[in-house]
């Protein structure tokens, strides 16, 4: 597709993408795909893969559904029927990759595994997701966001340290093993590009998320103990400032990497004298007293509106506030085939604040801002 009127040439425009995704990690790995320009064919049995079907009576699909299955074809297919394979053979002889994420051995049940369609497209890129690998003991047990959780390490390190384990908020586990689907697809097409031939990828999501846990990984290394659950903290107790403290209308969180970080904090909080103070010299040193680090900057935030606090944040050093429910609200998404989907930009925000102040007041002027959940313009698709 050369530059024309709908845009420039996309990186992946051209590659014809077969998908067997289901629920989360495998739709998005081929959203990841499609907005690059791919040409992805959405394949579903005739009763709508998982996810849709969660939909509500009378509803078609869900709001996950439709938001990453964006710039996508569907089609049906029942692949238990000799002529829903013979179509699905008809694909892969023009597709580049196919990509599923099934329980081990699925596709190999139903006749169409890797070894079948290589044979009909050498050059086909197969790309598989699982919970545990296609080999290994644990090859057949199932998994889900929320087991790999478990399984992983994450949940033992999530949540209070006088709690139980605890989950972690969004669905990491499936969206980073879409994102290892992702890269390892582009991995193998540019491998194909100088050999020619395709070949079979898999990803893990225990695999994928065993780099998250470094930080814990570094304290029973340091300390040959497990590492506690931190709340708020980091990970293996190895940073300080590094929390959510109270403000006076809500929570900032504030992240310090280094020492520059923490006396341009110092400086914001009018704590200079601290500077020299043996409990907070270095990093080693607020570690070591971190409930005391943690309580001098409480004493400031909890004084000032999260803003204030975001605004007199130092340049180096990472504070943000934390989000207002008002910042969730989507009123009206017109258009999910759009590049990018995006809630609207609302009151709560500094830039917001900025554009008030500088408007002007004249009685010929007309002030608006945008109310948090109102509508706001959609990009129009690129496809």
């Amino acid at each position: 597709m050369p530059a024309d009127v709908n845009g420039p040439r996309l990186p992946l425009a051209g590659l014809v993408v077969i998908d067997f995704g289901q629920i989360f990690q495998g739709p998005y790995a081929t959203l990841l795909l499609a907005k690059a320009g791919a040409d992805v064919i959405k394949i579903e049995p005739t009763h709508g893969e998982p996810l849709r079907r969660r939909a509500l009576p009378g509803k078609s699909a869900t709001l996950p559904f439709a938001m990453l299955n964006q710039n996508k074809r569907a089609v049906t297919l029942n692949l238990k029927h000799p002529r829903g394979r013979e179509l699905l053979f008809e694909m892969v002889r023009r597709a580049d990759v196919l990509l599923e994420n099934f329980s081990p051995g699925t596709m190999d049940d139903l006749g169409v595994g890797w070894n079948v369609l290589r044979e009909i497209n050498p050059r086909l890129v197969y790309a598989t997701g699982t919970g545990f690998g296609i080999s290994g003991p644990d090859r057949d047990n199932l998994a889900m966001d929320l087991t790999i959780q478990a399984a992983s390490g994450i949940m033992s390190v999530t949540g209070a340290p006088d709690g139980p384990p605890m989950k972690a908020g969004p669905t990491l586990v499936d969206y980073m093993g879409g994102i290892h689907l992702y890269g390892a697809i582009l991995t193998a097409l540019y491998d194909r590009d100088r050999s020619g031939e395709g070949r079979l990828v898999e990803v893990a999501m225990q695999e994928a998320v065993y780099s998250s846990l470094a930080a814990s990984f570094e304290y029973y290394h340091r300390t040959g103990k497990p590492p506690p659950r931190a709340g708020n903290r980091q990970a293996g107790l190895s940073s300080t400032p590094y929390n959510v403290y109270p403000a006076a209308d809500g929570h900032v969180a504030i992240h310090v990497v280094t020492e520059g970080h923490w006396k341009n904090l110092l400086k914001a909080m009018g704590r200079e004298e601290l500077g020299d103070d043996p409990r907070f010299v270095t990093n080693a040193d607020r570690v070591a007293h971190m409930d005391v680090t943690d309580a001098v900057v409480a004493e400031w935030t909890r004084t000032l509106p999260k803003m204030e606090v975001f605004a007199r944040r130092p340049r180096s050093c990472t504070i943000r506030t934390c989000t207002s429910a008002a910042c969730w609200s989507i009123s009206s998404i017109r258009n999910w085939g759009g590049s990018r989907c995006r809630p609207p930009r609302c009151d709560c925000t500094a830039s917001a604040r900025r554009r008030r102040a500088r408007a002007p007041a004249s009685a010929s002027t007309t002030t608006r801002s945008t109310a948090p959940g109102s509508a706001s313009p959609q990009p129009t698709s690129r496809r």
